[in-house]
């Protein structure tokens, strides 16, 4: 069964468009995107699928030219399936196995305008850093994640339930029953994560450990493409670097709590390739004075967040060892406790915050911290919203305890903020005594409704 992912929108527009480039979808390893595509081919008249890496005789038909034209006729020879303009989608999977095959993309939007192809592979951006031209202006990239919390409601059946909270606003907030229902479902989806095979798993079995074993194959995996990254990093130390960001999540990245002894230089190198990989996301500082955020920041102050809370629980376990006591925490705690103790929630926000952006564009994350010695202030995330900065704390508790959004909206003179919380909508003012009694104007958004930040 096919559960329903924000990304078919994209594909499907892309597909009715008159005129269309070739796709280059990139993502991490297990995150859907050849089962997406697989589903956008049930549009077609045609669909054929070529992994270049379990069928390496395609990559032949690439060696000689790229002359697409004569490529396609022998690709459809060979697989017994028409390739026809406007009738057939051509997916091309696993494509970094063929930098031919790479190259050859652009000319299908030069001599096949009319024919729709898909590329997808684990691992293309290190192929992609050897061919600097590869496509600029013929091929277009979307960007693929892990599941969204909306997609796992959707998954387990909850459509009328996300309908109900989709109208619900800081005026109007959720009848106590539904509040408390999304939340028991977010503690779930931090356990199960957003991975497709760990969200089947939990809707076939609701067993945890089943969802577990998933999440351990999976991270198996990325440890054993860790050898194929370049051959002068060290695999071991791709792994140590994994779990020392599961470590530090959500905090500034220290490089050397990274075990092993190894130079800062090749911690960052190795920093460089799992971000490449998909398998961390960086959240850098900038000093948000206006906009885009990307002028004011400085690289060298990170946070890293996992790209996906039930790895980054599966690999704290391999790490610490036991995490019962997280776990229980996740499935038990209260509110407040459960948002302000430890990283979960700050790094679920984090995420949710970013899947829900455009897949056309490559899309960065932003905090701030104020890095005058002894200080701790630090807003969670900053964000670009109606032309204007916006910050977004993940916090749970009352007025007084939310000093650094004060001293940021202060030093900022922003008047509107996000308190992101597993309390229901809401909405309050603050007045500001220290700057003359200036209101500023908090949105309480649920943790459980990221996607409704407008």
């Amino acid at each position: 069964m096919y559960y329903k992912r924000i990304i078919d929108k994209y594909l499907s527009e892309w597909a009715a468009r008159p005129a269309h480039k070739p796709i280059l979808l990139r993502g991490a390893r297990q995150v859907g995107k050849s089962t997406a595509v697989r589903h956008l081919g049930e549009q077609f008249k045609y669909y054929v699928e070529i992994n270049l890496e379990k069928q390496p005789d395609y990559k032949m038909l690439f060696s000689r030219d790229l002359q697409v034209n004569r490529i396609v006729s022998q690709m459809a020879a060979l697989c017994g399936i028409p390739i026809i303009p406007k009738e057939t989608l051509l997916f091309l999977d696993e494509i970094q196995d063929c930098k031919e095959a790479i190259m050859a993309l652009r000319f299908f939007k030069e001599d096949l305008p009319d024919l729709h192809v898909i590329a997808a592979g684990s691992l293309l951006e290190f192929v992609l850093d050897d061919i600097p031209t590869f496509g600029v202006g013929r091929i277009h990239s979307m960007y693929m994640f892990p599941m969204t919390f909306d997609e796992f409601l959707m998954a387990n059946g909850e459509s009328v339930l996300l309908e109900a909270r989709n109208q619900a606003t800081s005026t109007s907030p959720l009848p106590e029953p539904l509040h408390y229902k999304l939340v028991q479902l977010l503690r779930t989806f931090i356990l199960v994560g957003g991975m497709p095979e760990s969200v089947v798993k939990w809707v076939e079995t609701n067993d945890y450990l089943q969802c577990q074993e998933v999440q351990d194959d999976i991270l198996t995996g990325y440890e054993a493409d860790f050898p194929k990254y370049k051959k002068k990093i060290d695999p071991q130390l791709l792994s140590a670097t994994m779990k020392s960001a599961a470590i530090q999540a959500t905090h500034k990245f220290v490089y050397a709590r990274v075990p092993g002894e190894y130079k800062t230089s090749e911690v960052k190198k190795a920093l460089e390739m799992l971000t490449k990989a998909g398998i961390l996301i960086p959240v850098t500082h900038s000093d948000a004075n206006g906009l885009p955020l990307g002028e004011e920041r400085d690289d060298s102050i990170r946070k890293l967040l996992l790209l996906d809370t039930g790895l980054m629980l599966r690999l704290l376990n391999m790490s610490l060892g036991d995490i019962t006591a997280v776990t229980t925490q996740i499935l038990t705690s209260s509110a407040s406790d459960m948002v302000n103790k430890g990283p979960m929630a700050e790094m679920l926000a984090g995420l949710e915050l970013l899947h829900y952006l455009s897949p056309n564009l490559h899309h960065e994350l932003f905090y701030w911290v104020r890095q005058a010695k002894n200080s701790t202030a630090e807003v969670d995330y900053v964000l670009p919203h109606d032309m204007q900065v916006l910050p977004f704390e993940v916090k749970a508790g009352v007025q007084g305890g939310m000093k650094s959004l004060w001293d940021f909206m202060r030093d900022k003179r922003l008047t509107q903020a996000v308190r992101c919380s597993l309390e229901n909508f809401g909405r309050f003012d603050y007045i500001d005594a220290k700057a003359g009694n200036a209101v500023r104007h908090i949105t309480i958004i649920p943790l459980y409704a990221v996607s409704q930040l407008k």
